[in-house]
């Protein structure tokens, strides 16, 4: 524990399932604290009396921190040590804190991580997905509309994309998922840590179709691990797309240099090859109309 005037805030990473995946340096700081702060006293004080832990909670949550922030800055002001957990798992990773250590730390107090658990890390390592870059986008959006937008500002990222998801939204998002970047690998983690902890892999398309045929396998709390983009995915997906247009423009008569011109803006390369292309697609349709 601190040896300072001032007290410090641990922030306490607790487990995400399996109780035995409490470290034994946060039990002994949970045991030591002079308050715990909480999402859920309820929650936290069943977690904490399995570990023998009694120490006074106060309740921390996305409606409150606010107010809390003046109080838990007193506590560290007289001395006292603060510990932060939530309901499962590192704080702040999707959940409230943030607030709170970005206002202590601009105070000038100690904020001590105490690591541990953390859905997000346990997934990605056993995806088999590319570790060495990757984004964590918490929850996506609840309406399609909006899930839909988030996905296509982030479709063309190279890197691992990760995503915390709902049991009742997770086919919802695996069809979004579908629809803005197609037949991409994606990896789902469930239930990480507890009994029924299970790993699907596949394209969005097929783990729809294996949640239709099981629907325990759309249980649980998820991990949802997006392929990053592939360059020549994407230009291949380019250039078929493109195809699609020139024959499109040709088959209404579309003069070849507005083809291209119309080609080149909409998605990009360099007028000469989109007129190239134009003019073969006009040779094609000419040949098959003899």
């Amino acid at each position: 524990m601190t040896v300072s005037a001032y007290g410090a805030l641990y922030v306490v990473a607790t487990p995400i399932g399996n109780l035995d995946d409490l470290t034994a340096r946060a039990a002994h700081v949970l045991g030591n604290v002079a308050l715990i702060a909480v999402e859920d006293t309820r929650h936290s004080g069943r977690l904490l009396r399995h570990f023998g832990v009694e120490r006074p909670l106060m309740s921390l949550h996305e409606h409150n921190e606010h107010f809390r922030i003046a109080q838990i800055a007193a506590c560290l002001e007289r001395g006292e040590d603060v510990a932060l957990i939530s309901d499962a798992g590192t704080p702040l990773i999707s959940d409230p804190g943030f607030l709170l250590v970005r206002a202590l730390r601009e105070a000038g107090h100690r904020i001590i991580p105490i690591p541990g658990a953390c859905a997000l890390i346990a997934a990605l390592s056993a995806s088999g997905l590319p570790t060495d870059s990757f984004s964590f986008h918490g929850f996506l959006p609840a309406k399609s509309s909006a899930r839909r937008s988030r996905l296509e500002m982030l479709a063309k990222r190279p890197e691992t994309l990760v995503f915390y998801e709902s049991p009742h939204r997770i086919r919802h998002t695996l069809k979004d998922i579908e629809g803005i970047c197609g037949e991409r690998r994606v990896v789902l983690a469930r239930e990480l840590t507890k009994t029924f902890e299970t790993f699907l892999e596949g394209a969005p398309a097929q783990l729809q179709s294996l949640m239709e045929r099981d629907p325990d396998q759309s249980r649980g709390e998820f991990v949802v691990m997006l392929e990053g983009a592939d360059s020549t995915h994407d230009e291949t997906a380019v250039n078929v797309e493109g195809q699609r247009l020139v024959d499109a423009m040709i088959a209404e008569k579309v003069g070849v240099k507005q083809v291209a011109a119309v080609a080149s803006k909409l998605l990009g390369g360099g007028k000469k090859d989109w007129y190239e292309r134009a003019q073969l697609a006009k040779e094609r349709a000419q040949h098959s109309e003899q």
